[in-house]
């Protein structure tokens, strides 16, 4: 299937060909067609398959066919849990819609609020937003919805790890009853499926790919090394294999700061992203990192979502998350849109409870590889198969050891059931 037989607007036929993309993926060749019937839509596909396509052509392709948005008035709203994904989100509506004669505008925390409610005097075709600045600008009368024809919920499923749900319910008190509903999320895990039962009207449902698994073309491994060490073990590997750009995940904020501090200390320059920054100061370290100025971006998981980078060649995993989706999330950052990624795990014997998490979830061992010169003093123990059998030692089945430069091969397949979430996260007011 090619785009041109998805029949979209001339102008978005033509801004996609600028853009590159000549044959859909797989989650876009179906929803496209799916959200131009205009029923609602629950939607499911891993991190980097092309999701944000898939909703912003269709809604395009609508748009541009109705009345113009009047004074205030919102036509189409994106919501999205963090202000990178939605600036992201943003950034695709502008390039698709370049076209078009249509009104667009994004609008988050973390930066003064009255150029926005300016933005929106004139009215909005589509509105970008985070669920707490949306709610500060109605509350103040800055836009209204009495003209909403469709509402997206992008990546619902961190909206509802954050503790955005009171929000998300906020929000839908003050729409319409008539309207599209469209769905997105990684995983439909329990807690979704309760949201989509109170949202969507007979949705059509999309399940591109097995849930909370690593797209085939991520190649994971991890690294033991005590915690103490790790630091250095990281430095030692961007120098060795000369990694010009990397995208490292940190637990906590401090230690992205102590991280990145570090890593300037080698010689590698290195810049962090949360959500103790400003809004400018992320903006500008994302910038720097995709301009080459940036080698290493640190990163939160939560200021993570959304960074969205052609071919970033590099993941890795400074600490492991305490919560296993967000792992799968992480290294879903690298391997996009087909081309090769690899993500590396530095994973001390004090987070072996959250490695056993992980292959349970993924559904097969971490291939293991120590580096010579940092083997751990604490050794990290055998995880054990995903099932509770132990796994013996030795290069089989992608799990046993080898020195730096081997590499564990074999990868048993996962499969589609869904195994138990772990803790939910407490609300977070990122993007308030």
């Amino acid at each position: 299937m090619l785009f041109e037989d998805l029949d979209l607007a001339s102008e978005l036929g033509r801004a996609v060909a600028e853009q590159g993309y000549s044959k859909p993926t797989p989650i876009q060749a179906q929803a496209i067609p799916a959200v131009m019937k205009g029923g609602d839509i629950m939607a499911a596909a891993q991190t980097g398959t092309g999701k944000t396509a898939g909703f912003t052509l269709p809604l395009l392709h609508r748009l541009c066919q109705g009345q113009p948005a009047r004074n205030k008035q919102v036509r189409a709203l994106v919501l999205t849990p963090t202000r990178e994904l939605a600036a992201q989100v943003f950034d695709n509506v502008q390039s698709y819609s370049k076209y078009l004669k249509l009104r667009h505008a994004v609008v988050f925390g973390g930066v003064k609020i009255n150029p926005q409610i300016g933005r929106l005097k004139g009215g909005a075709d589509i509105l970008v937003a985070t669920p707490g600045r949306l709610l500060d600008l109605y509350g103040q009368g800055a836009l209204r919805f009495d003209d909403l024809e469709v509402l997206v919920l992008d990546e619902a499923d961190r909206m509802l790890d954050m503790g955005f749900i009171h929000d998300i319910k906020r929000v839908l008190r003050v729409l319409p009853k008539k309207r599209q509903n469209l769905l997105f999320s990684a995983t439909f895990s329990g807690d979704i499926r309760g949201l989509a039962k109170g949202l969507l009207d007979n949705p059509t449902e999309i399940d591109i790919s097995p849930r909370n698994t690593a797209t085939e073309t991520v190649q994971q491994k991890l690294h033991p090394v005590d915690k103490a060490r790790k630091q250095k073990l990281l430095s030692h590997l961007i120098l060795e294999n000369n990694w010009h750009q990397a995208l490292v995940f940190s637990r906590t904020k401090h230690g992205a700061n102590r991280l990145v501090k570090q890593l300037e200390g080698d010689g590698i320059r290195a810049a962090a992203i949360h959500g103790n920054k400003s809004q400018n100061a992320r903006t500008k370290a994302l910038a720097e990192f995709k301009g080459g100025k940036v080698q290493i971006l640190v990163a939160t998981d939560i200021a993570a979502r959304g960074i969205d980078i052609d071919q970033l060649p590099q993941v890795v995993n400074f600490d492991l998350p305490n919560v296993p989706e967000d792992y799968v999330h992480r290294i879903g950052r690298t391997g996009r849109a087909g081309s090769r990624g690899q993500a590396v795990s530095l994973v001390s014997a004090d987070e072996i409870k959250q490695l056993k998490d992980i292959e349970r979830l993924v559904r097969k061992p971490i291939p293991r590889e120590e580096v010579e010169g940092f083997e751990p003093g604490h050794d990290l123990p055998e995880s054990g198969r995903p099932g509770g059998n132990s796994r013996p030692r030795g290069n089989n089945a992608g799990g046993g050891r080898s020195r730096s430069g081997g590499r564990g091969n074999g990868q048993p397949r996962g499969d589609n059931s869904r195994p138990r979430r772990r803790g939910r996260r407490p609300a977070r007011s990122e993007s308030a």
